[in-house]
């Protein structure tokens, strides 16, 4: 009898097994199976080893008589290893079994299958399962010990401590070798594929993530990266729903109907851990749960199924889910334009989502579906806020629409669709959003956190009457509110015929368009003149001022005829903060060719074009 074995077949010391068992025949050993198994020893990898250990012990073997063995068939080119993922080398392997005549022995699933397919005699034999008690990098890991960074060339690093009081220290003082690091790859990745307690979740050219047991692990590799770098991360505390304040009122809320529900917080917060314990107290209550994540690392019970992308892609998993028609599905994490898209979708379709986001304020995680959801729809798609801060429910928001005047103004043709923002707890109002003059504007009332100064209908106010104004007057605009629905205008002597045109018919215009009623005088009627100031309020898209100097990406704005350009090259979608030297300007939307215009004139730009004149660095920070 002669039989051939594949790569997997040697690794696991099959075909020793064999022999000893009392096979006598010949084995034919592929010279493509020595190239692989070299290969492999010479990345450092356990399996390359074993494989070469199990080729002497057969070499032994045939010395004691005992079997014959016969190397076959040739080495595969470059082209072939490169793409031995893609089936090459086994093809080579499969056809020497055809040509020899002998029984291909394998404990590859896919190569059985393709064999047998091809009318070849093969033999099955389950993989063997390799017990590690251990990743070698887990001699970093103690209790407070959320992750574990390694990297070529420097000292161990951990983050370690409590949620919300995390410290990033050294946890080694000799800086780490090539070798060592290897080393520390190789284990984690041979570990994953050998034992059934972890698997690799994604692997590409110079980056693999692998989750074992309760660890999530990126392994990322030069080309794609500078040195070889082994991050580990692991949840450190499993709550409950009942280690948060207002639980009582979260169960019954979660329970009333399925809703849809976004936890925010900063990295490190605590967010995925609250969200753990949302779904074990949904799947305890009855209810069907399943995630989307990439990658799967939400500490869950096994009833609880998770899913990640299916073709590379988050909606072809939300198709899956909706012929499984879970009752909640948590979303982990909701990043980009395409997963805002795929969780509104299936909130529309009835069912229950939970997405997680990253976001330093909780009004700042509902803004982010605005421009990506249809304004009147995000009380539908979202109805729930939760803001995590240091492992604690921080805030909850209420969220829903009514047909209104808005906060601040008064004429009653200005009632519209209005999206209330309530404290949950106290049912103050903390936000409304709507459309003003054609722009989305999210406007912070009392109960706001970032309450304080101008009220944000004033400082929508002011942007939105300057901006007006701007459009035909040619010299310095400033505006004084004296009220919800006030405002005194002051422009250049020159300009009051211009702004308020032919029996006040241009003012008139605008007053109307505004809801708010304007009173146009000369910087030569005000005590003390022009302010000096260039006026320009903040704009109430979003985001609050100040941000303490956040770093972001810095830009190189451009300045045309009419418009102030910001290119970003990508960000298409998204919300983000434009801010100099640190300091707020304004939020905008990114265009799908990604870039930001502002239009010349306005007082936003005016804020801009200042700020690039006086040499300021212009950085856009994603909300």
């Amino acid at each position: 009898m002669e039989i051939l074995p594949d790569t997997s077949a040697v690794i696991d010391g099959r075909v020793s097994e064999r022999v000893d068992g009392g096979f006598d025949g010949t084995v034919y050993v592929p010279e493509a199976v020595v190239g692989e198994l070299e290969a492999q020893a010479n990345d450092g990898r356990d399996s390359g080893w074993e494989g070469l250990e199990e080729l002497q012990r057969l070499a032994d073997l045939a010395d004691d008589g005992r079997v014959t063995v016969e190397y076959v068939g040739r080495r595969p080119d470059a082209i072939e290893k490169r793409e031995a993922g893609e089936g090459q080398i086994d093809a080579l392997i499969r056809d020497l079994a055809d040509e020899y005549g002998a029984t291909l022995l394998t404990s590859d699933v896919v190569q059985s299958e393709v064999a047998q397919a091809k009318g070849l005699d093969v033999e099955y034999i389950e993989p063997k399962e390799r017990d590690v008690d251990s990743l070698a990098l887990e001699e970093f890991l103690d209790s407070e010990t959320m992750s574990v960074h390694l990297k070529t060339g420097v000292p161990p690093m951990a983050k370690r401590g409590q949620i919300g009081e995390m410290r990033y220290e050294h946890i080694g003082e000799d800086a780490l070798s090539e070798t060592e690091m290897r080393e520390y790859a190789n284990d984690v990745l041979e570990s994953a594929r050998g034992s059934s307690e972890g698997f690799v979740e994604l692997s590409h050219p110079g980056m693999d993530i692998v989750q074992f047991r309760d660890m999530r692990i990126a392994i990322a590799q030069p080309p794609f990266s500078d040195g070889i770098e082994v991050t580990a991360v692991r949840p450190i505390v499993k709550t409950t729903l009942d280690d948060y304040e207002n639980a009582d009122a979260l169960r019954e809320r979660f329970t009333e109907h399925q809703r849809g529900v976004l936890i925010s917080g900063a990295p490190g917060a605590g967010k995925s851990t609250f969200a753990q314990a949302v779904a074990e107290f949904l799947n305890d209550s009855g209810y069907a749960v399943k995630t989307m994540e990439k990658p799967r690392d939400l500490q869950v019970g096994p009833e609880i199924t998770q899913y990640t992308e299916l073709g590379g892609s988050m909606e072809n998993t939300a198709d899956s889910l909706l012929m499984v028609r879970p009752d909640y599905t948590i979303y982990d994490e909701v990043r980009k334009t395409s997963d805002f898209e795929t969780f509104a979708d299936m909130r529309m379709a009835g069912v229950g989502m939970i997405g997680v986001v990253h976001a330093t304020r909780a009004i700042d995680a509902l803004q982010r579906l605005v421009g990506r959801v249809e304004l009147g729809m995000i009380p539908q798609v979202v109805d729930t806020v939760v803001y995590i801060e240091a492992g604690e429910v921080h805030t909850v928001y209420d969220v829903s629409t009514e047909v209104k005047v808005p906060h601040g103004l008064v004429e009653e043709d200005l009632a519209r669709p209005v999206i209330v923002i309530e404290d949950f707890e106290t049912g103050t109002p903390a936000y409304e959003i709507y459309t003003f003059n054609r722009q989305v504007v999210t406007v912070p009332l009392d109960g706001a956190e970032d309450g304080g100064g101008d009220s944000g209908i004033e400082r929508v106010a002011k942007q939105e009457i300057e901006r007006e104004i701007r459009q035909v007057a040619r010299g310095h605009v400033e505006v004084d509110l004296k009220g919800g629905n006030t405002a005194v205008v002051w422009v250049e002597d020159d300009d009051i015929s211009y702004v308020i045109g032919k029996n006040g018919g241009r003012i008139n215009q605008i007053e109307d368009r505004l809801g708010i009623e304007i009173d146009v005088r000369t910087f030569s009627d005000r005590p003390g003149g022009k302010s000096g100031s260039g006026g320009g309020g903040q704009h109430a898209g979003g985001g609050a001022a100040g941000g303490g100097g956040q770093p972001g990406e810095v830009v190189t704005p451009e300045v045309t005829n009419r418009h102030v350009v910001i290119p970003l090259g990508d960000h298409h979608g998204d919300t983000v903060e434009i801010r100099a030297d640190g300091d707020y300007l304004f939020t905008a939307t990114v265009s799908r060719g990604g870039e930001i215009q502002v239009s010349r004139g306005s007082a936003i730009a005016e804020e801009l074009e200042q700020a690039i004149d006086r040499g300021k660095t212009i950085t856009v920070v994603p909300q």
